[in-house]
């Protein structure tokens, strides 16, 4: 059918929204150190993710560490770190049951219309997952602008944007098209009218054919 592109095109661009947001979580370029001024000469380039932090001195490899404590960590990496693993989850979770829902994959008693189901119910979960990803990304980013431009916080203690949330944008960018092209063939499916064609899923039942109803003659009364 025409729409069979659009369950593809949303399970590919799913599958790559679950990659980026499982590469957003694990990256640590998340806050990177700033250089603010024209003289400053770079001895040491510091990044800071959501389970590490990794410096870069001068002709030195780069050196990661994680971080030792779960409790010592301010509420905002915290829930930062539940959200994307939450996210990752729920990608996952929409990539498979957005793949038995394809039309290519036999399950034992799932008819056109159930596969629909399955593909929206994937659709809609990949848009959660696209809120749950930008929450936290779009939240650390909003803290580093704000103390960047806090001349109360010292220079050397103030961030920039990092790549991972960047890549976090743009997981989420994907994700949202991939469960919109899934929702939107479960429209379209359940829009689709009731035929008795196979492979629209619908079971109609052949025209009834009116039986031939013999017409009984009125009584004739004979008199004598």
């Amino acid at each position: 059918m025409a729409f069979y592109p659009l369950q593809i095109a949303g399970l590919v661009l799913g599958f790559l929204g679950l990659v980026g947001t499982m590469a957003t979580t694990l990256l640590p370029q998340w806050r990177v150190s700033a250089f603010v001024g024209s003289n400053i000469i770079v001895f040491e380039r510091l990044w800071e993710g959501l389970w590490m932090n990794c410096i870069r001195q001068a002709k030195v490899r780069l050196q990661c560490k994680f971080y030792g404590s779960l409790l010592a960590l301010p509420p905002v990496l915290e829930a930062a770190r539940a959200l994307m693993c939450v996210a990752v989850a729920l990608s996952l979770i929409a990539l498979i049951i957005g793949i038995c829902g394809m039309k290519q994959i036999q399950c034992t008693g799932s008819s056109d219309r159930a596969k629909a189901y399955l593909l929206g119910t994937s659709g809609v979960l990949f848009i959660v997952t696209g809120i749950l990803v930008l929450i936290p990304v779009c939240w650390t980013a909003n803290i580093i602008i704000r103390d960047f431009y806090n001349p109360a916080i010292h220079v050397g203690q103030k961030r920039e944007l990092g790549a991972a949330l960047f890549l976090g944008w743009a997981s989420a960018g994907v994700v949202f098209i991939a469960g919109g092209l899934l929702c939107g063939y479960c429209c379209c499916n359940r829009k689709k009218p009731r035929l008795g064609y196979p492979g629209l899923g619908y079971s109609v039942r052949p025209p009834v054919k009116p039986r031939n109803v013999p017409v009984l003659s009125k009584p004739t009364t004979s008199y004598v």
